[in-house]
């Protein structure tokens, strides 16, 4: 026999075994391919033996076969080429190693358009798209609900959630509220008759009213998680400090975190600003009643504006006392702006510190609305602000009254002078 017909012969065992024709003989090779790699590695071994010349055609010729076993096999072929360069025989016990691992298992290839695996035809047995159906298994399909099982707003839900349609129509923000982290998940899960309306009912007990209600629970969702006995106790503890029921149904709806708060907290607050401050319990009542946010937020930004108060701007404690009881947001106000404000009327417009004590009231103003009306008044030479001297100018007057009486009271010039001149600025 000569090397080209042993040669034609090897490729056609290969061919047989690798590139079955149908699909059945596929898993037919798959469990039987111990047996034939067998034989075939036998005949290999003695072609292989005559040269690297002939091992090159047969392996060129496996490679050009179209399979899905093509990758595996040109990768071995390939190592195979590379280790004959430096071993003029391969022994039989190294290809009868090596041959078996080409064939990998079935489940780990792709299916390719020819051939369908035998789980996917007995789905399509079992349920057909064209399968006629009565009347009472079209009924009994059952329909996956329509609510997206995740999203980023809480809109997709509003039609779907009965919880999230009365809340939006007793105009709660639900764009604030789905901003915050875990607060969307929480109204999902609540039961409007259950875990919302009596919350509701006892806002509008303690004589909060309706059109406050949204602005509540937008601005703090977590009040409907606190216990209906806790938040009655809250209540009452303000009532036993004097507290009339309308201030207190005008704090809640002003301060929605107010009764989220314990009541020694409570009580920790009102004694704080009464020993600070040496305020009388009246007094007391008043500012908090007046800023009710004081029992809510945070001290340190409190006790700093009081030391800037005192230190920076140089204000007495009998001084400070009087401006906390007129304005009682300069202990909630932004400490740059505070000194702004302070830096302009004591070194520009020369005002001293008691001018600013008796109207406190210029503290809480906005800086610009100051400086133009300083400036434009400075520039027609009325900028005096001593009352012990002619034409004398009210801070309070200054910074209250709207530009129209500015002009003609204070300026005694038009509002097309007026905006003039910012323009100016």
């Amino acid at each position: 026999m000569t090397m080209s017909s042993a040669c034609a012969m090897l490729c056609l065992r290969c061919r047989g075994l690798l590139f079955p024709k149908s699909s059945t003989h596929l898993y037919y090779v798959q469990g039987q391919h111990s047996m034939r790699l067998g034989k075939s590695a036998r005949i290999s071994n003695r072609l292989l033996s005559g040269g690297n010349h002939t091992a090159a055609q047969t392996r060129l010729s496996w490679k050009q076969q179209p399979s899905y076993y093509y990758d595996f096999t040109a990768k071995y072929l390939t190592t195979e080429a590379k280790e004959s360069k430096h071993t003029d025989v391969l022994s039989r016990t190294d290809l009868s190693e090596c041959k078996p691992a080409l064939l990998p298992t079935l489940g780990s290839l792709p299916l390719t358009q020819n051939q369908i695996s035998f789980e996917d035809l007995d789905a399509d047995d079992e349920c057909s798209a064209l399968e006629e159906i009565s009347d009472e298994e079209a009924v009994g399909i059952s329909i996956p609900p329509s609510i997206p099982p995740a999203s980023n707003s809480l809109q997709d839900y509003v039609d779907k959630s009965e919880t999230l349609t009365k809340l939006v129509q007793l105009g709660v923000c639900l764009w604030k509220l789905e901003r915050r982290p875990n607060v969307g998940s929480m109204l999902l899960r609540l039961d409007f008759s259950k875990d919302v309306a009596p919350w509701l009912l006892f806002l509008k007990e303690i004589g909060v009213e309706d059109s406050r209600l949204g602005y509540i629970i937008s601005h703090n969702p977590f009040i409907l998680s606190e216990n209906l006995d806790n938040l009655q106790a809250r209540v009452n503890y303000l009532k036993s400090k004097k507290f009339s029921s309308e201030t207190v149904a005008s704090m809640v709806s002003r301060a929605p975190y107010l009764l989220n708060f314990s009541v020694k907290r409570l009580d920790n607050r009102l004694g704080f600003y009464q020993q600070q401050l040496k305020l009388s319990a009246s007094n007391t009542r008043n500012i908090v009643a007046r800023l009710p946010k004081l029992l809510c937020g945070s001290l340190e930004s409190v006790k700093e504006n009081l030391k800037v108060c005192e230190i920076e701007l140089g204000f007495k404690a009998n001084e400070i006392q009087h401006i906390v009881i007129a304005v009682p947001k300069v202990l909630t106000a932004n400490k740059k702006k505070l000194t702004q404000i302070f830096d302009f009327l004591h070194n520009t417009m020369k005002v001293p510190n008691y001018l600013i004590t008796k109207f406190p009231q210029v503290l809480n103003t906005k800086f610009l609305r100051l400086r133009e009306r300083h400036q434009f008044l400075e520039y027609l030479g009325k900028a005096q602000y001593d009352p012990n001297l002619p034409s004398y100018i009210s801070l309070d007057r200054l910074v209250s009254l709207p530009d129209e009486v500015f002009c003609t009271e204070l300026a005694s010039a038009t509002l097309e002078d007026f905006y003039l001149f910012q323009k100016t600025l």
